[in-house]
């Protein structure tokens, strides 16, 4: 019973690195190859060579030194490249106004 109870952590644990994996090499696809250059990060094909290797080990390979390798690799690009690429692609989380909005609308200085 315990033994079971593992493994289905276990599978959980390898379906949480594949659906990172997915979602960070998704991103990678999506962004555009100037943005990468701009944020001066590695190329766009390196991310998409990277994460592709980390959705095939993920997929097809598993051992688990090399899916925590891909894992470490997806969480690199999604807590520093995609951060970078969205602020200089002009999608860093601003949905128009200007630069006196605070958080909960316009600020005026109490006027």
């Amino acid at each position: 019973m315990l033994l079971e109870a593992f493994g289905s952590i276990l599978q959980l644990l390898y379906l949480a690195m594949l659906v990172l994996a997915v979602v960070a090499l998704v991103f990678a696809v999506t962004a555009r190859e100037d943005a990468y250059r701009a944020a001066d990060k590695q190329k766009k094909s390196f991310w998409l060579i990277i994460l592709g290797i980390a959705v095939f080990v993920n997929l097809v390979i598993p051992i688990l030194f090399l899916q925590i390798a891909g894992v470490i690799a997806s969480i690199v690009f999604m807590v520093d490249v995609r951060p970078a690429i969205k602020a200089v692609s002009g999608g860093g989380g601003r949905r128009g106004g200007s630069s006196s909005d605070g958080p909960y609308g316009p600020y005026n200085g109490g006027r």
